[in-house]
C-alpha cells in the first residue's frame, strides 16, 4: 500500500507539472527538456499496472503525456472506470472516449469495467454494445449503475442475456436500476461468485430462476427491490453454493409476492424490509397473497439479521425454525401478533451465543423472555432502542401493563451458567419495563462479567432529572447486593463519579448527542447464592 500511495503521488505530481509547463511553454514543450528525471518509469510494470488500475480512466489516459514510454502503457491497464465526474466534464465526447478505451485495450483479460452514476440519456444507445465488448474482452468484474435524468424518455435498457449463456471469466456482476433482465433460458455464468441486483426489473419469475440457477459458483448475493413492482411474484433463490444473502425490500403496503430460499450452504443471512407484512420461513406451501420465504435447511448458518419489519403476520410464527443453527441473531420487529406458544415450543437455539433485540418495538420483552429460555448457551446479550439512537422519542415507548409478564418461570440456563456480557443501548431509565428486565438479568446472571448501559441523550432542560437517575443506579446496585453478588469497587464508585461527569459535561456544554454510560465490570465470574 505504501508503494501504491507513493506511485499515485508521483503520477499526479508529474501530470500537474506537465500542465503547468504547457501553459508556460506551449508548443515548444516537445523541444525542451522540461521534465525532471523520470522516477516513475523505473518501477516494475506489474506495480505500475496496480497503481494505474486504482485510477479513473480519465487519469489513466492522461498519463500518456508523461513520456514516450507511457504513450501506450495506459492501453495495458486491466481496468476501465468511468464515473459521473468524467461524464460531466466530457459530455459530448463521452461515448467516443468509452469506445476508444474498450477498443484500444491490449490485455487478454479485462479485470473490471465500471459505469457508475452515468446519465442514461447519454449512453442508452451504446451501453449494450459496450457490455458486449467487455464480455468479448473476458471481463471479470462488471459494474453498471445508471442515473435517470430528465432527458431520457425511453424504456428500460434490456441487458444482453446472450453474453451470459456460456461464460467462464465473469466473477462479479453489479447491476443497478433502469435495466430489464430477461433470461428465457438458464444462463451459464460458471465463475460468478458475487451478484448485486439493485432495483432492477425482471421480466418474470422464470427469469429470476434462470439467472440464479445458472450461477453454479455464486457465494454472495444482494437483492434490493420494491416488492413485486419489478415484475416478479415469487423470487426464487435456489443456489446450493450460496454463503451470503442480503435481501432489502423497501415496498410499503400489502405485498402480493415473496421469496423462496433454498441455500443449504448459507452462512450469513440479512433480511431487511419495511413493507413485508408476511415473511414465512417454514416448510409449507404459500397461503393467501402475502409474501413468504421458504428455507428448508440451513445447517451451516452462522449469523442472521431480521430487521426493519413493520409487523409480522400470524403465519410467521415459525420464522425461528430455520434459524436454530445460528450462532449470532439480531431481531428488529414487533412480536405483537405472534402466538408465543407456537413460536418457541420445541425450538431450541443450541448454538446461539450472541443475541440482539430492538427494545423500541411493542412487547419486545415477551420475545426476550422466550429467547432467553430457548438459548441455553447464550453469552452476549445486546438490547438496542433504535428509536433513541435517532433521537425519536415519539416511537420509542411501548409500555406494558403490570410486571414483566413473560419472564421465564424458571431462571434460564443461559443466565445461570453462560451469560457474560450485557450491553443495553438506549436504556430508558424511567420506563418500568426496562428497569424490570435489567433488574431480573442483573439478579440472575451469575457469571456476568460486564454490563454496560447507555441511556437516552440528556438535554439541558432535563438537568434536574440527574438526581433521579442517580437513584436508579442505586436501585440497580442494591439489587445486585441483595442477590448475593460481591459488588466490585468500580460499581460502588461509578455512581458518584458518573453524576459528577454529567455535571461537568453540562458545564462544558457537551450535551445532546452523548450517551450516559454505566459500566459494571466483573473481572472474575461471581458465585451467587441460589435464586429463591
Amino acid at each position: 500500500m505504501l508503494w501504491l500511495r507513493l506511485g499515485l503521488r508521483l503520477i499526479f505530481d508529474r501530470i500537474k507539472q506537465w500542465d503547468n509547463t504547457c501553459k508556460t511553454c506551449g508548443e515548444n514543450l516537445r523541444n525542451q527538456d522540461v521534465l525532471n528525471e523520470d522516477r516513475i518509469s523505473d518501477l516494475p510494470e506489474a506495480l505500475l499496472m496496480q497503481i494505474l488500475s486504482s485510477l479513473a480512466t480519465k487519469n489513466v489516459i492522461a498519463t500518456s503525456v508523461l513520456s514516450k514510454g507511457w504513450r501506450s502503457l495506459w492501453k495495458k491497464v486491466p481496468s476501465i472506470k468511468f464515473d459521473s465526474w468524467y461524464h460531466k466534464t466530457e459530455p459530448h465526447r463521452f461515448s467516443e472516449i468509452v469506445y476508444k478505451s474498450l477498443l484500444s485495450y491490449n490485455s487478454p483479460v479485462l479485470d473490471s469495467f465500471y459505469l457508475v452514476d452515468i446519465c442514461v440519456s447519454e449512453v442508452s444507445d451504446d451501453i449494450t454494445i459496450w457490455i458486449g465488448i467487455a464480455f468479448a474482452r473476458h471481463v471479470r468484474k462488471l459494474v453498471l449503475k445508471l442515473l435517470l435524468d430528465e432527458k431520457y424518455y425511453g424504456n428500460l435498457i434490456r441487458f444482453p442475456s446472450v453474453f451470459c449463456n456460456c461464460n467462464n471469466t465473469l466473477d462479479t456482476l453489479e447491476i443497478s436500476k433502469l435495466f430489464l433482465l430477461d433470461f428465457p433460458s438458464r444462463v451459464g455464468l460458471k465463475s460468478l461468485k458475487k451478484l448485486h441486483l439493485s432495483y432492477v426489473n425482471f421480466r418474470d419469475d422464470e427469469s429470476v430462476c434462470n439467472l440464479l440457477c445458472g450461477c453454479a459458483s455464486l457465494e454472495d448475493l444482494v437483492v434490493q427491490r420494491r416488492g413485486s413492482y419489478d415484475g416478479v411474484i415469487t423470487f426464487t433463490i435456489a443456489v446450493p453454493s450460496l454463503q451470503r444473502l442480503t435481501i432489502v425490500d423497501t415496498f410499503r403496503g400489502t405485498c402480493r409476492g415473496g421469496y423462496v430460499i433454498n441455500a443449504p450452504s448459507l452462512k450469513y443471512l440479512n433480511i431487511k424490509g419495511v413493507g413485508l407484512l408476511s415473511f414465512w420461513l417454514h416448510r409449507t406451501h404459500r397461503t393467501e397473497s402475502y409474501g413468504f420465504c421458504l428455507i428448508e435447511n440451513a445447517p451451516e448458518l452462522v449469523e442472521a439479521k431480521i430487521t426493519g419489519f413493520t409487523d409480522i403476520n400470524l403465519h410467521n410464527e415459525n420464522i425461528f425454525v430455520s434459524l436454530t443453527s445460528a450462532k449470532r441473531l439480531s431481531f428488529d420487529f414487533s412480536p405483537f401478533k405472534v402466538q408465543f406458544k407456537v413460536l418457541t415450543d420445541g425450538i431450541t437455539f443450541y448454538q446461539l451465543v450472541s443475541l440482539e433485540l430492538n427494545t423500541s418495538k411493542s412487547e419486545w420483552s415477551k420475545l426476550l423472555a422466550r429467547m432467553l429460555d430457548s438459548s441455553p448457551k447464550l453469552q452476549i446479550l445486546k438490547l438496542v432502542n433504535i428509536a433513541y439512537l435517532y433521537h425519536d422519542n415519539k416511537v420509542s415507548t411501548f409500555p406494558l401493563a403490570g410486571d414483566w409478564e413473560q419472564r421465564p418461570k424458571c431462571v434460564p440456563e443461559c443466565l445461570l451458567f453462560h451469560l457474560e456480557t450485557l450491553m443495553w443501548t438506549g436504556y430508558i431509565w424511567d420506563r418500568k419495563d426496562d428497569r424490570e428486565v435489567a433488574t431480573y438479568i442483573l439478579k440472575n446472571a451469575r457469571h456476568l462479567k460486564k454490563a454496560t448501559f447507555y441511556t437516552e441523550p440528556i438535554q439541558l432542560e432535563y438537568f434536574q432529572t440527574l438526581e433521579e437517575k442517580h437513584e436508579m443506579l442505586n436501585e440497580l446496585a442494591i439489587t445486585i447486593e441483595r442477590s448475593g453478588h460481591r459488588m466490585p469497587r468500580t460499581l460502588q464508585t461509578v455512581q458518584a463519579w458518573h453524576l459528577r461527569h454529567l455535571m461537568l459535561s453540562h458545564k462544558l456544554k457537551i450535551v445532546g448527542h452523548s450517551y450516559m454510560r454505566i459500566n459494571m465490570s466483573y473481572h472474575h465470574p461471581i458465585l451467587t447464592a441460589p435464586v429463591k
